[in-house]
Order: structure tokens, then C-alpha cells, then sequence
């Protein structure tokens, strides 16, 4: 087997792979792309309203679970990561939002010069191809696929209940404003989920300067005077090493990054001392700065006549239903099982003083509990509210020097005031919408706390349901103060020939979901690679 690359890309998710595609499209350049997961080509991949599987189910999912949270009455909570070709975009809900045009002028007004929403804005589009075409916003010809996929009818009452309160409608999430109610675009092709891995890695695992190692785990990067010169694997029990000439990329997520380079020796030494790790390199920001969008649900019962066909549940009828879903879906690629079930929401406001929407909502067509491990019998709804842009922040560290251990999360949910009564205001607000006339026909029996009156009430039943929403960041943050990990072209600190390119490297979260962002953070990297690649040869030459 070869072992030597010009890159090393740790991770192949949503950057990885496509870090992978952009970098092997120079025939003369040598990339080797490492995954700890499988293949993606499985059907509890490709068919999305089977997304549940890998969420409850750890073939292809870390499965991870956080420290006990004391804000959350000491609960552990539980973080699912994609863990196969595509990484999380292979295992997600699948909806295309890119953020706010102010959380990128935001990053740039930090000193991360070039990452303003101008300057990303053409990378977003690179990677897009819009089934409603290109406007000012948006492309088409790349190659995510972004469609406005047919929605379940009970969509309707939950938009028509954000109408009744005054809401504004949008049509388009990611165009001129964020604000107001409607559908989600999802990255599906014809009802197929439309991952990293079939956009991205499909297009380039034809070319010969491109090799993948799957179910491989990264112990450890090499770092020889004061440059990472390749990575050490564990390969079915094997170890083995190979050698990069040019770039480690380490790119496996807000959890695996900050883990990986912690594990090497990179970061602050009393968190590396207590594991019998030797500091490489004193980089204290490695595993700092964590935050994620914590969130609480309204979950109901149906009373609607029908609604088995409508919702995604467990009945006798629905499960008669199924079965021509099944055959709709084979045959078209259309119905319940091309769902992503999230399939509406909106961005709104609780303070008026924010630059923009400072929660979201996710209207999803089946009864979420505990992410979807504990079921219920019959069908129903959910309405997840978020905080698009919370304070409280977080870490990731050891629990021990062994790779394969998992890392100690602590996302420290609720652990800043401002938090805690945004996300009650927030959840008092879903309250209303699902009080509004509209949802009458269809709200059966709450579930928890969901309609709880009182404020302790809810309060306690915040605290007892609240968790992510699966859009973790942050930990190896771009900046140029003293906890920046990488700089503005995501080159670590410090360190030669190592980038991290994820999104553990957004120094703020995005406001909204962030699997685009994060493709058009590698999208953007891979440019950047090439001219500081280019840049040095004609250095080269010149001497």
C-alpha cells in the first residue's frame, strides 16, 4: 500500500469530502482521505426518512454523550455524529441553511480577513446546484444538490398558525432575509439524500490520485521540528503510518478535531499532563470555545382523521400506510420515506436589539422524543425551538490517552443567564403558535411539559427535555487572539503543515443549521490550499 500523499485529510464529512474532490481535481496532486466510519452506500443513508436508524443506532454514529449537565439537572446529554462517508451530512435532517448575512461580517470583524458574507457568498454558490435556479443568491451546476422537495399537508397548519400570529412568510431562507415561516430546502436528488459522499466523493473516486481508507481510526498527527509530517492509523487492530509532503487536514468535526490534536499533543498542557501525554506544541484555544443551538420541543398527539398517512408514526394503519410508501417511494421517490421530516420552520425574533432572527423552528412531521430513542405509539407532531446564537460556552477534552476512547464533551448548556430566559421566552412563543386556531384540527394530547402554564412548569420542563440540536462548533476557532487555533486560512497556529477545516473552526455559530456552512468553509479552503501551494512553488522557482 502507498503511504505517502501529498495530503492527509483526517475526517471525511461534510469538509473532508469535499476538501477531497477539489484538491484531486490537479491530476498531479496526491490526496489520501482517512474515515473511522463505512461506506455511505446503505440504504438507511440514501433513503431519508429512514434518517432514525443512524440516529439511534452507532454503525454509523459516534454516539456520543456529554458530561453531566448541571444546568440541566445534571443530565447527560446525547450527541449523534455521523460516523461513514459524508460524516453527519450522511446521517442529518438534511436542510440547506447557509446562516446570516451578519454572522459572517461578524467572523470578518474578528480579524478573519476574507470571511465576510461577500467573501464567502461565491462559495455557498460554487457547491450549489437549485432546482428553482440561479438568482443573486443562488446557482446552479454545482454539486450539492439543493431541492424544494413536495411536503406533507399537515405543513399547512403549523405555517398557517405563524400567519394568525402576524408572522411574515419566506419563501427562501438563504436569500434576501432570514426572517419569517415556510419550507425548508433539503439537500436530496429525486427523494435520495444528497451527502458529501454522493456529491462530492462519488464525483472523484473514479481518479487514481485519490485513495479512501474507511472503518480507519486516527490516533495521532506526527509533528517533526515544528511541522505535522503525517498521521499514525489504527487499521483492524494494525498500526500504521503515513507521511504527508505537503498538508495534515484535519477535518472530523467540532468533537473529533479538538480530540485528534489534544491526543498529538497540541493544546494547553494541563490537559494533556493528567493523560501522560507530552506537549508537542502549547496551543491553550485546542478544545475551548465549544457551543452548540440547545433545544427544547413541543411534542403532541394527532387527532386529525388521516394523519398516519400525513406524519411518520407507529399504527396498524400506518403501518399498512408504509407499504405504499415503500412502493411510492421506489417507484418515484416521493412520500413519507423521501422525507427529511423536518420540513418547515421559521427565524424569528425574541429580541428586537439582535442584527438578526435570534431563534429557529423546526416543524417536524413525527413525535420527536429523547432524539427519537424513546417511541410512541401513534402519530403526532413536534415543533423544536432553538437558540440561534447562545452564550454559554463549553469544551472538549481527554477522558483518557487511548484513541479509541470517546472525548469528555461538555457543552455547558444553560450555564449563561441570558440563555436560560431567552430559551423560556422562546418556548413561550412556540406555546402560542401551537395554540393558534390553525393547529385546532390537528393538536392532540401534549406530551411533558408542552403545554405547561406555570413558569416554574416550564422552566422545570426545560430543564428536563433541553438538548442540542446537533450543530456543535467552535472548538478549534478561527481568530487572531491567543485561543485561535488556526488563522484565516485555517493554518494551526504555531505549526507547519497542519490546517484544520470543519466547523469546529467557526469562531461564533451561524445562525441556523450548519452542514452549508460548513461545505463552503472546505469549499473556500480548498481554494485557498491550491494558491498557497502555487504561491510557494513560484517561490521555489524564483530562488
Amino acid at each position: 500500500m502507498k503511504t505517502e500523499f501529498d495530503f492527509i485529510i483526517v475526517g471525511a464529512g461534510s469538509a473532508g469530502c469535499t476538501l477531497a474532490n477539489r484538491l484531486t481535481e490537479d491530476a498531479d496532486v496526491t490526496v489520501c482521505l482517512i474515515e473511522a466510519g463505512p461506506t455511505h452506500k446503505h440504504w438507511s443513508v440514501s433513503t431519508p426518512g429512514l434518517s432514525l436508524v443512524n440516529m439511534v443506532t452507532k454503525k454509523r454514529n459516534w454516539g456520543f454523550e456529554t458530561v453531566p449537565q448541571e444546568c440541566l439537572g445534571g443530565r447527560r446529554g446525547y450527541q449523534p455524529r455521523g460516523k461513514v462517508l459524508g460524516g453527519s451530512s450522511g446521517t442529518n435532517a438534511m436542510i440547506y441553511i447557509r446562516g446570516h448575512k451578519a454572522d459572517y461580517d461578524n467572523w470578518a470583524a474578528l480579524g478573519n480577513e476574507g470571511w465576510s458574507y461577500d467573501d464567502v457568498l461565491p462559495y455557498f454558490k460554487k457547491a450549489e446546484d437549485r432546482d428553482r435556479g440561479a438568482d443573486e443568491f443562488h446557482a446552479t451546476g454545482g454539486p450539492l444538490r439543493v431541492e424544494r422537495r413536495e411536503n406533507s399537508p399537515i405543513n399547512e397548519n403549523f405555517l398557517t398558525a405563524c400567519d394568525e400570529l402576524q408572522m411574515p412568510a419566506n419563501d427562501d431562507f438563504n436569500g434576501a432575509t432570514q426572517l419569517g415561516h415556510g419550507y425548508y430546502d433539503v439537500t436530496q436528488k429525486n427523494g435520495v439524500r444528497w451527502s458529501t459522499a454522493k456529491a462530492y466523493l462519488e464525483a472523484a473516486e473514479g481518479r487514481p490520485n485519490l485513495h479512501v481508507m474507511t472503518e480507519v481510526l486516527a490516533e495521532k498527527i506526527l509533528v517533526k521540528n515544528g511541522r505535522a509530517i503525517g498521521v499514525r492509523l489504527q487499521q483492524k487492530k494494525e498500526t500504521l503510518e503515513l507521511t504527508a509532503k505537503r498538508d495534515v487536514i484535519v477535518s472530523a468535526g467540532a468533537f473529533g478535531s479538538p480530540h485528534l490534536l489534544l491526543l498529538s499533543g497540541i493544546g494547553a498542557e494541563d490537559k494533556l499532563t493528567p493523560h501522560g501525554i507530552a506537549q508537542v506544541h502549547d496551543l491553550p484555544g485546542v478544545g475551548e470555545n465549544l457551543h452548540d443551538h440547545i433545544d427544547w420541543i413541543a411534542a403532541y398527539k394527532g387527532k386529525r382523521k388521516g394523519m398516519h398517512k400525513e406524519t411518520v408514526g407507529f399504527s396498524i394503519p400506518g403501518s399498512f400506510n408504509m407499504v405504499k410508501e415503500f412502493f411510492n417511494y421506489k417507484k418515484h421517490g416521493k412520500g413519507l420515506l423521501s422525507s427529511n421530516l423536518a420540513e418547515s420552520g421559521a427565524f424569528l425574533y425574541i429580541d428586537r436589539e439582535e442584527p438578526s432572527p435570534d431563534i429557529q423552528l423546526h416543524f417536524v412531521i413525527a413525535i420527536v422524543d429523547d432524539h427519537g430513542r424513546k417511541l410512541h405509539w401513534g402519530h403526532g407532531f413536534s415543533t423544536h425551538v432553538c437558540l440561534l446564537r447562545p452564550k454559554s460556552r463549553g469544551t472538549v477534552t481527554l477522558n483518557s490517552n487511548d484513541p479509541t476512547d470517546a472525548p469528555a464533551i461538555d457543552p455547558a448548556f444553560l450555564t449563561h443567564p441570558d440563555d436560560v430566559e431567552k430559551l423560556y421566552q422562546a418556548s413561550r412563543l412556540t406555546q402560542q403558535i401551537m395554540r393558534s386556531p390553525a393547529m385546532d384540527e390537528i393538536r392532540g394530547e401534549p406530551l411533558y411539559g408542552t403545554e405547561a402554564e406555570s413558569e416554574a412548569d416550564l422552566r422545570a420542563d426545560i430543564i428536563a427535555r433541553a438538548d442540542t440540536v446537533y450543530h456543535p462548533v467552535g472548538t478549534c476557532k478561527m481568530g487572531v487572539d491567543v485561543m485561535a487555533v488556526v488563522d484565516a486560512r485555517l493554518r494551526v497556529h504555531g505549526l507547519e503543515g497542519l490546517r484544520v477545516i470543519d466547523a469546529s473552526i467557526m469562531p461564533q455559530v451561524i445562525s441556523g443549521n450548519t452542514n452549508a456552512p460548513t461545505i463552503m468553509i472546505a469549499e473556500k479552503a480548498a481554494d485557498m490550499i491550491k494558491e498557497d501551494w502555487a504561491s510557494e512553488a513560484s517561490l521555489e522557482a524564483a530562488e
